[in-house]
């Protein structure tokens, strides 16, 4: 079954959520901005699943999707934007470029999650990165990023969790306590014992949401709204609710998102 898997439809069924993200967007946007967003960008797009989706909500929506890596961008193009009605279609454009180099017309919205913006790991280029991503913004246009936090952050550890045909592993495998370094890989097993190992790695800095607003703000961003992951006041179940906040009790592990206002 290893041997059949698509690496990435399994990252689509086993880590993204586009329509609470989007849900998220839209609802967020509406009331800060006070109407609707149209057009939005999408850093590190991966298989511009999100572009796809977002093209869908509305027929005024546009997308562009930018990716560094072709394999994906192809991937994406082939199995997702494909699947798109022909209208939908010439109000998405994938780009294959590096988002700190990439020139776009202006948007409403970028969003760069998955916390892929983590694989920058020197405060210089987060700071171009945010100062870039601020003069792709038009005026009241927003940036969305996510964020995680807690002591589990800092921890070698795997999380397993079970979907419909196979299993899922994230693994951090490595934590370097000085450069704040983490290395993690995305395995998948199956059903018949094969296993597909390290279909992702990534080597990331882990960023706090206090330094990561500082950045914003030095890259000329006016606020920067953390949304902190609601946990169930008797169980400390997380909850799939974000409020407004900077206050975070010592949850072992919080999800969150950062939003940022030109």
């Amino acid at each position: 079954m290893a041997e059949l898997a698509d690496r990435h439809q399994l990252y689509q069924e086993a880590v993204q959520n586009p329509e609470f993200e989007l849900d998220f967007i839209d609802e967020t946007f509406e009331e800060l901005v006070g109407r609707k967003a149209a057009s939005m960008r999408e850093d590190f797009c991966g298989t511009a699943l999100s572009s796809v989706d977002w093209v869908r909500r509305r027929d005024a929506n546009t997308a562009i999707a930018v990716d560094i890596d072709p394999e994906v961008l192809a991937w994406g193009n082939d199995n997702n934007v494909s699947m798109l009605a022909p209208d939908q279609r010439e109000r998405l454009t994938l780009i294959r470029a590096d988002v700190l180099d990439v020139e776009t017309e202006k948007v409403d919205v970028v969003q760069a999650y998955n916390f892929s913006y983590w694989f920058f790991q020197e405060r210089a280029t987060m700071l171009n990165y945010f100062r870039r991503v601020r003069e792709a913004l038009i005026e009241d246009g927003l940036l969305f990023l996510d964020v995680f936090g807690g002591s589990e952050c800092y921890q070698t550890q795997k999380e397993k969790r079970k979907l419909d045909g196979f299993k899922y592993i994230w693994e951090q495998a490595e934590f370097n306590a000085i450069t704040n370094e983490l290395k993690c890989h995305i395995h998948f097993h199956f059903p018949d014992k094969s296993k597909l190992k390290k279909a992702f790695s990534y080597t990331w800095r882990v960023w706090g949401a206090r330094e990561l607003r500082e950045i914003l703000q030095e890259a000329g961003f006016s606020e920067a709204i953390v949304y902190r992951q609601k946990f169930d006041a008797k169980t400390d179940e997380a909850l799939d609710e974000y409020i407004a906040t900077d206050d975070a009790e010592d949850y072992a592990c919080w999800l969150g998102y950062i939003v940022a206002r030109p």
